[in-house]
């Protein structure tokens, strides 16, 4: 087994790279290398690139050398804190992910059962050959995981919530049908908050770079009221929109013609996936249930136009539930070099298993009671 770490995305041929990522957008050369040309992803963030290719480049993993654990969506500050406790580093370690991006798909990027088993492998080897002190794959598939778990990573749960497209459903009318009647009337009402305004979907090439330019301040503007840093810069949103116009959807409101708030969504060939939204008010103020209108109504009805399966709402968010999502379980797979720490923080996570167990399971007890429930109009 040749393993080689390769400092930079470019390094790696861009179609034989696409060939093992398959159609899913946040994996693909292009959107990749946007993050790293940009400097959104590199040793100055924090996210050093040191993508795992196997054999020349016949499978491959998405991998950082990460000094922190932001832009990850799977916690693992109190691990962090039990070590610098005990007088341990727990920082650096390796991220088999995509950054700032908690889309659930294949991490371990193989042909078969027997390249994911060497990627995991390899995984262990490069953490000590970098001397990380842990190696971590985020929202992989299934898989992923039967390799992973035999390799000696514990495996951990968490809830995301997605909207499924149902056979009889041909458009949003179809779509609210299906709900019990509180969900229906709720979502009714959050809609007629926003007949005023112009909302418009965007794809492609009929995005401008002045859209662009209005939504990356939206964008920054929402860590900026969260007392946050944004991960992501316009220079960024500018290549992806070039280097892959088709997955971009950004859909902006606009009052008296001028755009006051934009949600951007990115699309593969089954799926869409939202990820970003924002806000510059005019005078006229705040706007009630804008939110929930970009960022979840306007993708529902586009999925729907678009015949998309799935429309995934991004990281937590218990109150999508409400505006016809659906809970699904994600999964993350965690190896550490203390063996100590392996085995101690591999039971902590049995036991919060199960109480994602139970949320998942009381999660759907109520769908199924609501939806039982449910009534024509």
């Amino acid at each position: 087994m040749d393993i080689q770490l390769h400092s930079r995305i470019a390094s790696l041929d861009d179609a034989r790279w696409n060939t093992l990522a398959g159609s899913q957008t946040v994996l693909q050369h292009a959107f990749l290398d946007a993050l790293e040309q940009s400097g959104c992803v590199s040793a100055q963030t924090g996210w050093q690139p040191c993508h795992l290719a196997l054999d020349g480049l016949t499978a491959a993993v998405p991998l950082y050398l990460k000094a922190h654990s932001y832009g990850e969506y799977v916690f693992d500050w109190s691990w962090a804190r039990a070590y610098a406790q005990h007088g341990l580093d727990y920082y650096p370690k390796l991220v088999a992910a995509v950054p700032f991006t908690p889309v659930p798909g294949t991490r371990l990027l193989a042909a078969d059962d027997a390249q994911r088993l060497q990627l995991a492998h390899g995984l262990q080897a490069a953490a000590e050959s970098l001397d990380a002190g842990s190696a971590h794959v985020l929202f992989h598939s299934d898989d992923d995981a039967t390799a992973l778990e035999a390799a000696g990573f514990f495996l951990r749960r968490q809830i995301q919530f997605h909207w499924q497209r149902q056979p009889d459903w041909r458009d949003f009318d179809d779509f609210l049908d299906a709900l019990p009647r509180d969900k229906r009337k709720k979502i009714r009402q959050e809609r007629r908050k926003v007949a005023g305004l112009d909302i418009v979907r965007k794809r492609g090439a009929a995005i401008t770079a002045d859209d662009w330019r209005f939504f990356a301040a939206c964008y920054a503007n929402t860590y900026d009221e969260h007392r946050s840093s944004p991960y992501l810069t316009l220079d960024f949103f500018m290549r992806l929109w070039h280097a892959l116009p088709d997955a971009c959807l950004l859909v902006l409101a606009c009052r008296n013609g001028r755009p006051i708030a934009a949600a951007l969504d990115l699309v593969d060939d089954d799926r869409l996936y939202g990820r970003y939204w924002g806000a510059q008010w005019d005078d006229a103020g705040f706007v009630p249930a804008l939110h929930f209108e970009l960022c979840y109504y306007q993708g529902i009805e586009f999925a729907l136009e678009s015949g998309l399966s799935v429309f995934e709402g991004g990281a937590q968010g218990e109150h999508k539930i409400a505006r016809g999502f659906r809970p699904v379980m994600t999964r993350s797979a965690h190896w550490l070099r203390h063996p100590g720490f392996h085995q101690a923080i591999a039971q902590a996570v049995r036991q919060e298993g199960r109480q994602i167990d139970g949320m998942m399971q009381t999660l759907a007890a109520s769908l199924t009671r609501r939806n039982a429930d449910a009534t024509p109009d």
